[in-house]
């Protein structure tokens, strides 16, 4: 018994122990972690060379303006376009707690100190500055990581987007234009299911869009402007249906515009100056929300376009190749020629002289009779890569169509039978396969060096390749059939999702259904100088308007609600009206841009009309002896793409901020 007792009194004991030594430890950590946060503080005051206002050695760093603390551990450092400059403390990473850090604006030069494995950290403004050089592993362990700007720092030493920032699958918001950035795009953009707003803008990349685009959530995507020309097609762009505003313009694009239809929330669409072919797909023309389009120079081919009044602005000009100068159909010959060339990718050697509404008048490889009839098609030896199109078949006066020395696959179109005055096909030296139509004896059929071309009665390859693609069109079916079941299920349950969680998500912080209107408050206090009132526009019953202006030139306008204006509209309201607004598009109306819940506060983000309001360019003729508001007025151009135009940097696709 005595022994028991003992033994309780040793464990005891040992436990008060080790909980005192537990203690000791943490209370050490705490204080030398508070202490080298004081110590990073200082050398950061001490850095600048003029000091910040609000700063000084002589108060608590955790009370100087714009820092906050989380007891005394540094949680937040905001010093936007304050005029500063130095060379930033190599250990200003070792505060472990930072979550946020805007040094946005200033001339900050020297190398970027490194932030690596700071797993609180969520928001990294660098933008704006003199920065000359990004550590190596920089991105290493940032895995709270949502928002990373990088932009206009011009002196950076050249840098490669490295595979470490896959570490960051939190991240939203990534710009770095005008960066410096070389080499090509990496392929792993499906290690950010959150990543909406994609802005690489004017630097050196070169290389294809990865195929890891497709699926994503990215809305803004812009790449324009890269000195090195980044090329290939662009038929990724439609599997991206999360895309709202897309800026590829001053590349090396080639190829024709795939179909955008399923992209339902595009609204600018900016491609010029690159070497698309082709004709304009019908289906853009389609996109409801479209408002801007960008197409000139390029190789563009077939009707000029008619887009619907929506889209307000669109240019077309420059050295696009439409058979017409207005819309309208083409001719039937030129039509049917674009419709061949389309299953060849429509090469850009044909774009260069396929010009004007007839094909018989310097058409290169194309030859016609008096009566203005196409006769011969020589294709021969132009390295095309494709199928052959069964419109050939629509051209009733060929004679002779040369198609040798390609590297053409698929199979002859039977069609082509039906062709009475055709009396040469040259479809020698190809990678032609499947069995070959049965032609009248007046055509000269030549098909040798094709292996595996087959016929009815030998075939080298014949017999073998059916049962193959009879095997791989029930494994295709098999597939499609398993995709449709798992997207039918996934539809079911998101919608089941949105009906019945909605709300419960919008009010612990999640994402809000309305599209492309989620602005946070920080960036509205930033375009509005924390709401300064010498960016008052006007006063209402609703509250007050704001002046808004990003570094980079653009202008909104936000409106303040005021609590009375709010009354009792919960988020759901709030949320539909948004929802209602955000959806009106007319030539008269302001566009709503966006909108902000901050606890209880209401903000609503409009295009700024910066020519007095609407009423006064509507009413004030006589009064003022100005003239009113004229329909040539308000179709003026809109900003465009890249760095120094068009929707702000600071314009992030972020959550809501409740």
């Amino acid at each position: 018994m005595k022994t028991a007792r003992l033994q309780t009194r040793l464990s005891f004991s040992s436990q008060m122990v080790w909980l005192i030594y537990f203690s000791t430890f943490i209370f050490s950590f705490l204080t030398l972690s508070s202490a080298d946060d004081a110590t990073v503080m200082a050398k950061l005051l001490a850095s600048f060379s003029t000091a910040p206002s609000g700063w000084s050695n002589s108060t608590d760093y955790c009370k100087w303006t714009n820092v906050t603390c989380d007891g005394s551990l540094v949680t937040e450092i905001q010093l936007v376009s304050q005029s500063l400059s130095g060379i930033l403390p190599s250990d200003l990473g070792t505060l472990t707690r930072l979550t946020t850090l805007s040094l946005q604006g200033n001339s900050f030069s020297g190398p970027i100190p490194s932030f690596a494995n700071l797993t609180s950290l969520q928001q990294l403004y660098l933008d704006n500055n003199k920065f000359s050089s990004i550590p190596s592993g920089f991105f290493q362990g940032l895995t709270s990581l949502r928002t990373l700007t990088l932009s206009v720092n011009l002196n950076l030493a050249p840098w490669i987007i490295p595979t470490e920032l896959t570490q960051a699958t939190s991240l939203v918001t990534f710009y770095a234009s005008s960066a410096n950035i070389i080499g090509s795009l990496p392929d792993f953009f499906g290690s950010f299911p959150s990543l909406h707003d994609l802005r690489l803008s004017e630097n050196n990349l070169n290389g294809t869009l990865p195929k890891s685009f497709a699926g994503s959530g990215i809305r803004y995507l812009w790449l324009d402007n890269q000195r090195n020309g980044l090329s290939g097609t662009i038929d990724v762009l439609s599997s991206m249906t999360s895309l709202y505003q897309v800026c590829l313009s001053k590349n090396e694009f080639i190829g024709p515009i795939p179909d955008l239809s399923n992209c339902t929330n595009l609204f600018d669409l900016q491609l010029r100056d690159n070497q698309f072919t082709g004709v304009i797909p019908a289906s853009l023309m389609s996109i409801l929300t479209l408002r801007n389009v960008s197409l000139d120079n390029n190789e563009l081919q077939g009707p000029y376009p008619q887009f619907p009044s929506s889209v307000t602005n669109h240019i077309l000009e420059g050295s696009n190749n439409f058979c017409k100068n207005t819309p309208g159909p083409c001719d039937h010959q030129v039509t049917t020629l674009l419709e061949i060339i389309a299953a060849f990718g429509y090469p850009i050697k044909l774009a260069h002289s396929w010009t004007g509404n007839n094909a018989c008048v310097d058409w290169t490889s194309i030859i016609c009779d008096s009566q203005g009839n196409i006769i011969t098609i020589n294709f021969a030896k132009q390295q095309f890569v494709g199928t052959i199109s069964p419109a050939f078949a629509k051209l009733t006066s060929l004679r002779n169509l040369l198609l040798d020395d390609n590297n053409l696959t698929g199979s002859i179109p039977d069609a082509l039978t039906n062709m009475t005055s055709l009396k040469v096909l040259n479809v020698s030296n190809n990678n032609l396969a499947g069995l070959i139509p049965k032609f009248g004896d007046s055509v000269n059929l030549i098909t040798n060096g094709n292996p595996l071309i087959g016929t009815n009665d030998t075939s080298p390859g014949g017999t073998s390749i059916l049962p193959g693609m009879i095997a791989g069109i029930v494994i295709a079916v098999i597939i499609f059939v398993v995709v449709v079941l798992y997207i039918s299920i996934r539809c079911y349950v998101n919608n089941r999702h949105k009906k019945f969680g909605g709300e419960e998500n919008l009010e612990n912080g999640g994402t809000t259904s309305v599209p492309n209107i989620e602005i946070s408050i920080e960036v509205l206090k930033q375009v509005t100088n924390n709401f300064n009132e010498d960016n008052i526009l006007g006063r209402g019953g609703f509250g007050v308007v704001y002046k808004g202006e990003y570094h980079y030139g653009t202008k909104v306008a936000v409106k303040r609600m005021e609590s009375a204006a709010r009354g009792s509209t919960g988020i759901n309201e709030f949320q539909a009206e948004i929802s209602v607004l955000s959806k009106v598009r007319h030539i008269h109306l302001v566009s709503l841009l966006g909108c902000c819940i901050n606890g209880n506060e209401r903000l609503l983000v409009y295009e700024y009309m910066p020519q007095r309001a609407l009423t006064q360019h509507l009413f004030d003729l006589g009064e003022n002896g100005r003239s009113s508001l004229t329909w040539e007025a308000e179709d003026s151009d809109s900003d465009g793409c890249g760095t120094r135009s068009g929707i702000p940097t600071y314009f992030s696709s972020t959550n809501f901020h409740s």
